[in-house]
């Protein structure tokens, strides 16, 4: 019963924590604007072109600062890319921290199974700051020899532009807060430079990432998804300020974790009660 008291607290503690949350966008009054969607994010999304080839050719800076092309990770294994900019305040270190996650949950290691490749939209960026992403993301993917195939990439804008149109990837740069809307996803391409599946989110599971990895490698194109979107900030016209949209997936995993606490409780109680049957048998009391 303790077990079940403490659990009783902590789905209380994680409630309170949830509706405490900022019902709008963060440093915003709550209002209409937490589900409404503002012009510029009617220009976001991501357009599904399964089997379309990328611009191998195009033109970039790795974060030692050396010229490279995209060609120059494909031929041997499938590509995981990652379209994200480095000075993104919030989403794109969501979108690689899932991404290092559910990598390390793999026994594929880049550069046998696979070469993962992470290009700035942002044509600003500079490699040194490629270089830092990469060494957080290194770090937090705790893996051992695998610098090699793990690209940071930097470039202009076409090469980027063009990159981004062949997968289907639409963003939008808001130069009032010099940010850009983006979605949060990954692409996964074969060998060859063709999109083979898409994944969304900024939580990948290990085993579509696997799954998709192993369709890739066989050349396997496949089939057009559901889209869940993230973006990276909503707008409120009242107060005329933006907040991050990736409150509501903090509020949307605290909902998750009441209720997988709350079938915790269930769990337990059931137990106990099927335990305490035979004692009850045995005693013929109750």
């Amino acid at each position: 019963m303790k077990f079940i008291a403490s659990l009783t607290v902590a789905a209380s503690l994680v409630a309170s924590a949830a509706l405490a949350q900022p019902r709008g966008p963060m440093s915003v009054p709550p209002g209409k604007a937490a589900a409404e969607q503002i012009p510029m994010l009617r220009e976001v999304g991501i357009d599904q072109k399964l089997d379309g080839a990328i611009p191998l050719d195009a033109p970039f800076t790795d974060e030692a600062g050396k010229d490279v092309t995209l060609g120059q990770y494909f031929g041997a294994r499938p590509v995981i890319l990652a379209l994200v900019y480095f000075e993104c305040p919030m989403l794109c270190i969501q979108t690689l921290t899932g991404l290092s996650g559910s990598l390390e949950a793999l026994a594929f290691n880049p550069g046998k199974e696979f070469e993962l490749v992470v290009v700035s939209i942002d044509p600003g960026e500079t490699p040194a700051l490629a270089a830092n992403s990469k060494k957080t993301f290194i770090r937090r993917y705790g893996r051992h020899g695998v610098d090699a195939n793990v690209h940071f990439l930097t470039g202009r804008e076409p090469s980027i532009k063009p990159l981004a149109d062949a997968v289907g990837f639409r963003y939008a740069y808001d130069k009032d807060i010099d940010q850009y809307a983006h979605p949060a996803a990954i692409t996964v391409l074969t060998a060859e430079g063709r999109v083979s599946k898409y994944l969304y989110g900024i939580d990948f599971a290990p085993r579509d990432l696997r799954l998709s990895l192993v369709e890739a490698a066989g050349g396997r194109i496949g089939t057009v998804i559901d889209q869940a979107l993230l973006f990276c900030y909503h707008y409120d016209p009242e107060s005329g300020k933006y907040g991050f949209v990736i409150m509501n997936v903090i509020r949307l995993g605290a909902a998750l974790t009441v209720v997988a606490l709350a079938g915790s409780i269930v769990f337990a109680l059931r137990r106990e009660r099927r335990q305490r049957r035979p004692a009850v048998a045995a005693t013929g009391t109750r």
